[in-house]
């Protein structure tokens, strides 16, 4: 059975947790990101759940912590080579969440958008599904992906879409009110 670890840090958000494990590969890929909680202590709570509390990480999990950090301070970075540990999803939410791991920092897209992009016009109510269902945000940016007409909706990291709003801005994502 593999090990869960996971790490507090202070963001420019306040803190985040990260969560490892060593997979099949035997290299720590990151499980699971907790974006801010309301307090630290849930922060802590919500990862305590996950794993066991580790004081020191390895090499390129360490890494991983620093470019969150760099990017929640405007400075930003591309997550697209960290190593992730996905078990447990189904092939429809692996290939959406491989799909939005492609878009871009300060690029969105929107649900149905992101159902084309994978072959599946018309799912976009299943893609948000899916995205809700995301263990590492940010990483996996589902901030990235709106509503049909722009709007911000479907973010279940804590905050919802004031966080959602948070990190668009923080890409440079011109955000307006639009109207149905």
């Amino acid at each position: 059975m593999k090990q869960i670890l996971y790490r507090i840090f202070e963001t420019a958000l306040g803190p985040c947790g990260l969560a490892w494990s060593d997979a099949e590969t035997g290299r720590p890929a990151v499980v699971y990101l907790q974006l801010p909680c309301a307090t630290a202590e849930q922060t802590e709570e919500s990862l305590a759940a996950r794993g066991r509390r580790s004081e020191t990480c390895p090499e390129n999990i360490a890494a991983v912590l620093e470019k969150i950090r760099m990017h929640l301070q405007g400075r930003l970075q591309d997550f697209s080579a960290v190593p992730l540990d996905l078990q447990g999803l189904g092939p429809f939410s692996l290939k959406v969440l491989a799909a939005c791991r492609e878009i871009r920092p300060g690029t969105t897209l929107s649900y149905g958008e992101l159902a084309r992009l994978i072959d599946h016009p018309g799912a976009a109510r299943a893609v948000g599904q899916a995205l809700a269902k995301n263990p590492i945000p940010l990483i996996i940016p589902c901030h990235r992906v709106l509503a049909a007409n722009g709007g911000m909706v479907g973010f279940s990291a804590p905050g919802g879409v004031k966080t959602k709003a948070r990190l668009l801005q923080l890409e440079g994502v011109a955000l307006t009110i639009k109207k149905d």
